[in-house]
């Protein structure tokens, strides 16, 4: 162990530390929460028009900051569902993401394309859909705004229990990259391990499995209840 003089990286004269949480903003002054608060656009133009979303170039006004130029992808939006079994089990698809030339470990999810339907009905949509499951519980797990330094995509996760199999003359006739998306199941804490080691990288996924251990550790007393 070094017995050599501390450096002093505070600026106190000591070599000790002091108390950082007044530098910026003090306790109880900033909520610790996100405000959806818009800034004025100037101008909006649409420079590529794509079959999911499409690519805009906004004008925006900072106020004291001036005016700058944003572009981004402009998404519909998505949800994804962390399907638990009664044995902690979490059901996931294998699908191939093109533009990473990738076949990742995904949860069921989809598109928020459907003008006016609830996000809960979407996510129970896209788990018969992908999956051939339905769930008698639902619940909000969270929603995380994916790039939102070049993206307005939002996804909404949620926690469906109590499954059952869609009977199969009421089940939904697959097509495309759909066909070969192969459904597996793995304890919930195996998928949390693989993911802190490195071993899948689909950020959903991920969001998902975290929360949901964080919400199975707390007794399931964070979740709220989704409903239509």
């Amino acid at each position: 162990m070094s017995t050599g003089p501390r450096l002093d990286v505070t600026g106190d004269g000591d070599g000790g530390r002091r108390d950082l949480s007044g530098d910026r903003a003090h306790a109880g002054e900033l909520e610790l929460v996100d405000r959806v608060e818009p800034r004025p656009v100037v101008s909006r133009e649409v420079g590529f028009h794509g079959r999911v979303w499409d690519v805009v170039s906004e004008v925006v006004d900072l106020g004291a900051a001036g005016r700058v130029t944003r572009d981004y992808i402009d998404h519909p939006g998505a949800v994804a569902v962390v399907a638990l079994d009664d044995a902690g089990r979490i059901a996931l698809v294998h699908q191939y993401r093109h533009p990473i030339g990738t076949v990742e470990w995904e949860i069921p999810a989809g598109l928020t394309d459907v003008d006016g339907e609830p996000l809960v009905l979407t996510a129970q949509r896209e788990l018969a859909e992908e999956t051939d499951l339905r769930a008698d519980t639902w619940h909000h797990l969270l929603e995380v705004a994916t790039t939102p330094g070049s993206s307005s995509e939002r996804i909404t996760i949620f926690l469906a229990r109590d499954l059952h199999v869609v009977p199969e003359a009421e089940r939904h006739t697959r097509e495309g990259e759909e066909l070969d998306m192969p459904l597996a199941w793995f304890p919930l804490d195996e998928v949390r391990d693989a993911a802190l080691a490195g071993r899948i990288r689909n950020m959903t996924l991920i969001a998902g499995v975290l929360a949901a251990c964080a919400a199975r550790d707390a007794g399931w007393s964070t979740l709220r209840s989704a409903t239509p």
